[in-house]
């Protein structure tokens, strides 16, 4: 019922043939530890092999969206659950053995009496990083990836700009631990547990206000506040960097403008392009938390195109430009060439006094100042949240703090669409050596509505080189990427603020350790518009 029904929304082609489920094989690992599959098959005999390695479980979503609907039309799926979790044995510990495991995996299939000597892997968020991990075998048979909403690598995700992911860190951590639950039944105890995680937003030290609001300690998120240092080698086993680097299979990159692994899909487009690679690149309106229905079902039929073309040789189904977005503020697709589209054009805007933002620098005139107080936060509102709150809000409420300085342009003339990556440079000085700043493009609309378009912090150090004597430092902030239209009559408005909490942890100014502190101090900052030292926003855009 499912498979037709989704098929159905999903507009995909009808089946092919029948589906059958082998459960529960055993997949031996090195060490000893077996691990558990499923393997969906087409009745209609030998099929190439779709890999998919997941921590949340074989059944449920899991297997009707990869492993019926795919082998309903001619592919075989093995959905495999990672170390220590729904039944594999061993411990699961996030990120850290899935490049071995997979290998282990990938020369147990090449002894299989049904592998037909050729796969590709498929999957979102952890599924994507299991991807990038198995990647690094540089198998002969692996011949397509489809890499959706999720990163090659781990330390940016725990620590975006250096500062501690808090929301999605601690809901991830909610999710792999304790009973596991599957599929739907996951938001389900995630909103439940959501309660009992505001103990970790309000309360310091944050270890033990985590260990309290999870009800128990977990090791791996301990680590991740440990280790929360530049260049620390504890995150080398989970950069996956190599495998980006050296991937042969083509790679279709799927992702959403509020999902916070956008930028990795747009690096990963942009590290595979600049190596000669042709992949793909699709990017929708959608949040982290909407990839596993509402995402997949748009992009189904691109996902079957994809399998089909490099998989059976069947290439009539691939659109014939590469890159495929979404612009934000209408409702339309746009085809490109190339990401950033090659046809757009950089623009500069200079931070002025009185909020306003313009095309020329700004003349003399004293910084603009705000206070950040840790004990009250600023706090997020939309963006790349995992879960709950993530994607465009209205920002009035926010932007009315006295700890929000905002810029706004006069009103666009001309229909004018932002795409890419916009890098804020700001010229700042703060009475705290530990401190971030936050930058958030928004779109004004004529009735007022702000909503945010893209954003990104930036966590400063004693020490770092950005600092001068005089506590002045120069910073620049790249913002996630976007395709967002701007109408006549709307407004680009830039926010510069210290924080977005729990999204980020707030940094509370003392620099004690991350995982303990519990003292907290305010900072004055001030934002320079000088036109020896201007702060301003580039972007690019296309009209």
């Amino acid at each position: 019922m499912f498979s037709r029904i989704f098929s159905k929304l999903a507009a995909l082609p009808p089946p092919t043939t029948r589906a059958v489920c082998e459960r529960d094989l055993h997949v031996p690992m090195r060490d000893g530890v077996t691990l558990l599959a499923d393997r969906w098959y087409p009745s209609s005999g030998p099929a190439p092999t779709l890999l998919v390695r997941s921590p949340y479980g074989r059944r449920s979503i899991f297997g009707l969206l990869y492993g019926r609907l795919f082998a309903e039309r001619g592919f075989q799926v093995v959905v495999q659950s990672c170390r220590g979790t729904f039944g594999s044995g061993g411990v699961f510990e996030p990120m850290v053995r899935e490049a071995s495991d997979a290998r282990d995996t990938i020369e147990w299939m090449r002894g299989q009496a049904w592998f037909t000597g050729a796969y590709a892997t498929i999957g979102a968020s952890y599924l994507c990083f299991a991807q990038w991990a198995a990647a690094r075998s540089r198998a002969a048979e692996h011949r397509a990836m489809i890499a959706q909403a999720g990163p090659h690598e781990f330390l940016a995700t725990i620590h975006p700009g250096g500062a501690f992911a808090l929301d999605a860190a601690l809901s991830f951590a909610s999710q792999v631990t304790g009973r596991q639950w599957s599929g739907a039944l996951v938001m389900v105890r995630q909103a439940l547990a959501r309660r009992k995680m505001r103990i970790a937003f309000r309360e310091l030290p944050l270890a033990s206000s985590c260990e309290r609001a999870l009800g128990r300690r977990v090791a791996f998120l301990e680590d991740w506040m440990a280790h929360a240092e530049p260049g620390d080698s504890f995150w080398n086993a989970m950069d996956h960097g190599e495998a980006v680097a050296s991937i042969e299979a083509p790679v279709l990159l799927q992702s959403g403008w509020y999902d916070l692994f956008a930028s990795y899909a747009t690096s990963q487009y942009e590290a595979l392009r600049r190596r000669g690679q042709r992949p793909f690149l699709t990017i929708g309106p959608w949040t982290h938390a909407e990839f596993p229905l509402k995402a997949t079902r748009a992009l189904l039929p691109e996902m079957l195109a994809w399998l089909r073309a490099h998989l059976l040789g069947e290439r009539d189904g691939l659109r014939s430009a590469p890159v495929r977005v979404f612009v934000l503020n209408t409702d339309r697709w746009h085809d490109y060439d190339d990401w950033p589209p090659p046809q757009s054009a950089e623009q500069a805007w200079y931070l002025h006094p009185e909020g306003r933002l313009s095309r020329e620098p700004a003349p003399a005139s004293d910084p603009d100042r705000y206070r950040y107080d840790p004990s009250d936060p600023t706090p997020a509102v939309g963006g790349g949240m995992i879960l709950f709150g993530a994607g465009p809000r209205d920002n009035r409420s926010l932007e009315a703090r006295g700890d929000v300085l905002t810029y706004t342009t006069a009103p666009f003339v001309e229909e004018t669409t932002v795409v890419g990556s916009p890098i804020v440079r700001l010229y700042v000085r703060s009475t705290l050596r530990s401190t971030d700043f936050f930058a958030r493009l928004c779109n004004v609309h004529p009735d007022g509505r702000s909503i945010n378009v893209c954003d990104a912090l930036i966590r400063l150090r004693p020490g770092d080189e950005a600092w001068q004597a005089d506590g002045s430092a120069r910073v620049s902030v790249r913002l996630s990427p976007t395709a967002c239209c701007f109408h006549r009559g709307n407004r680009l408005r830039l926010q510069i603020s210290s924080g977005a909490h729990p999204r980020f942890a707030r940094n509370t100014g003392t620099g004690e350790p991350l995982a303990t502190g519990t003292g907290m101090m305010f900072a004055e900052q001030s934002v320079f518009h000088d036109p020896d030292c201007p702060s301003s926003l580039e972007l690019r855009y296309v009209r």
